[in-house]
């Protein structure tokens, strides 16, 4: 038995001491002659895995990009059986103290006839260890599962970071493991997730602060002029000569406002202008949206020409119709009270004032779909001008799903105030504290100006032609030939590239388990008790469900069914009865609600001047 095993050492020696020799050497590339045969299958050389080259004192370490069949006719090939390519990315030096190094780059070339190596898993753990203060594990290697693969979090933080790849190959899940990994390693950085599609609520567990339609704060006043004109017209077209008014009002309301809560008298107009005032519209300051409908209201019955009444009356109906849509609580639940609220709002997005370990995830599908661009676009521009403010004091991460849905690389598509506003961030960002993590499926639909600025790359599996491309020229030659595995990538295998990794390689990100797998709360869950209704109730439900998301009124019709009870079958008397029933009910609770307080309101006189 010990002769048998000193035998299989002596032909693993041998068989590693004949794996291969190098024929030529240019620049970054070797060549190298692969023997005839490899009995062992630890010995195969395949495209994607590491290889060394004992050169002087120094292991250089490359990657083998392509593999051909010899020519036997071929002079100095005698004996091999295969040449490979193999891209140079830097070597294993040797300390004086013992122990070893990885570093980039070559300084000791290798020469004619050096050996070469398939890489063993000591080298390899040097190549691939954590070398960097903070650095945290996000999976295990392809070329060896039993070696972790790091990545460095300061670099990833603060030179910004992209997750590319196509729907269904584990982008989410990959993104979960990369923040957890940066909450525990970063504790100080505060990280704001748009979650497109809620499906992250459960990924982080208390460490995550929620913030949806349900409990959002984020007041009118807040927005910009850009970004208010943007919810007026539901992202459409604005109308010139109303955008007009507003820009000259906004500031007068503001100063209004200033005035009343510095004690002084609040007039009923001011008839100061609004360069006056020392407000813009742009101004972060509060005002209440009534005195705004009071100043377009005035100065409508001023005029005298009915074409001009008649835009100054739209203007109104559109502001109306926006306050009072119940979709857009979180804009104007307080619209006639006032406050100036901003320190809570920027708390609440980002949880500056939490000691803890701050994650927050704004669920954007909650959100009315015509204001989603307008919101991305106000968190990207109170987180630049927070860490612009406050020098940088608290380190910010704004991680945007679905990217390519705010910085098109068509201008003429989506909302320019957003992709401005994250143009910002990538580029003038670093120096504030402020970072951008972007996930997208399409990085050619990408701003080219953002995702270049991007300094690591987590590509997953894709097919389309522009996307690969894309890639292949925004990453350096050496690490190029890595993008050939890309449409082959399996679900949750990612190539890392960048300045986060030590060196770019082939990984498998870490599985989750299963309760914390990002899961979208509307598409993935039945309703609860959902197989217990037929199909004609569970159709009524959603429609109720609808409606009841875009109406002023707290139940539309009678209240959602309780299980127990059977809803009766269309077309009898006991369902036209119940119809009937439950219209009547709802006029009958209508009258018995409870009146509220009823704010100041406009003179309901005041649109007569139109009839003339």
């Amino acid at each position: 038995m010990l002769d048998a095993s000193n035998a299989n050492a002596d032909a693993v020696e041998a068989a590693r001491q004949s794996f291969g020799r190098v024929l030529s050497c240019r620049g970054a590339e070797v060549r190298i002659g692969l023997p005839a045969a490899v009995s062992l299958s630890a010995q195969r050389a395949t495209v994607g895995k590491f290889v060394s080259i004992r050169s002087g004192a120094s292991v250089v370490i490359g990657m083998i990009a392509e593999i051909t069949a010899s020519e036997p006719s071929r002079p100095g090939l005698h004996g091999h059986g295969a040449v490979a390519r193999v891209e140079l990315m830097g070597e294993i030096v040797r300390k004086l103290g013992g122990g070893s190094r990885f570093q980039r780059g070559v300084r000791d070339y290798p020469a004619i006839g050096d050996e070469v190596d398939i890489i063993g898993r000591d080298d390899l753990r040097v190549v691939y260890s954590s070398v960097a203060t903070r650095s945290v594990s996000i999976g295990h290697l392809h070329q060896d599962h039993t070696i972790p693969a790091y990545v460095d979090a300061d670099s990833l933080l603060s030179k910004h970071f992209a997750v590319l790849g196509s729907t269904g190959v584990g982008k989410s899940s990959g993104l979960a493991v990369i923040l957890g990994e940066l909450v525990k390693a970063r504790p100080d950085a505060r990280i704001l997730l748009l979650d497109v599609h809620n499906e992250y609520t459960k990924c982080f567990g208390d460490e995550a602060s929620i913030v949806g339609a349900d409990n959002l704060k984020l007041p009118f006043w807040v927005f910009n002029f850009d970004e208010m004109t943007d919810v007026i017209y539901n992202g459409k077209q604005a109308v010139p000569e109303e955008v007009e008014i507003l820009a000259e009002l906004i500031p007068v309301a503001k100063a209004n406002y200033h005035n009343y809560k510095s004690g002084g008298d609040r007039p009923a107009l001011s008839k100061k202008g609004p360069r006056n005032q020392g407000f813009t519209a742009d101004t972060p300051s509060p005002y209440l949206i009534q005195d705004l409908l009071t100043l377009i209201d005035e100065r409508m019955g001023k005029l005298e020409n009915r074409s001009s009444r008649i835009i100054h009356h739209r203007l109104m109906m559109r502001i109306e119709a926006i306050k009072s849509d119940p979709r857009y609580s979180f804009m104007f639940e307080n619209a006639n009270v006032g406050g100036d609220t901003l320190a809570a709002v920027l708390n609440q997005l980002f949880r500056l004032e939490s000691e803890s370990r701050g994650i927050t995830i704004l669920k954007l599908a909650s959100l009315p779909g015509e204001a989603v661009d307008a919101v991305v676009c106000v968190a990207a521009r109170l987180a630049f001008e927070f860490g612009l403010w406050s020098d940088g004091v608290i380190p910010l991460l704004l991680v945007c799903e679905e990217a390519h849905r705010y910085a098109s690389a068509d201008h003429t598509q989506g909302f320019a105030p957003v992709r401005r506003a994250l143009s910002r961030i990538a580029k003038e960002g670093r120096k504030y504290g402020v970072h951008l993590g972007l996930v997208t499926q399409r990085p050619a639909e990408l701003d080219p100006t953002i995702i270049s600025q991007c300094s690591t790359l987590f590509v997953m599996r894709m097919a389309n032609d522009e996307d690969q491309s894309l890639l292949r020229s925004a990453v350096a030659d050496a690490a190029a030939h890595l993008l050939s595995f890309v449409p082959s990538l399996g679900t949750g295998e990612v190539v890392g590239i960048g300045e986060g990794m030590p060196l770019p390689a082939r990984l498998g990100f870490r599985r989750l388990p299963q309760e914390l797998l990002p899961c979208s709360e509307t598409g993935s869950a039945p309703a609860e008790n959902s197989s217990d209704l037929g199909r004609a109730e569970l159709v009524r439900r959603s429609i109720e469900r609808w409606r009841r998301a875009t109406t002023n009124q707290t139940h539309w019709g009678e209240p959602a069914a309780r299980p127990e009870q059977e809803a009766p079958a269309p077309g009898t008397p006991d369902a036209t009865q119940s119809a009937l029933a439950r219209g009547l009910q709802a006029i009958a609770a209508e009258g018995r609600a409870p009146t509220q307080p009823a704010p100041r309101r406009l003179d309901p006189e005041r649109y007569t001047i139109l009839k003339r």
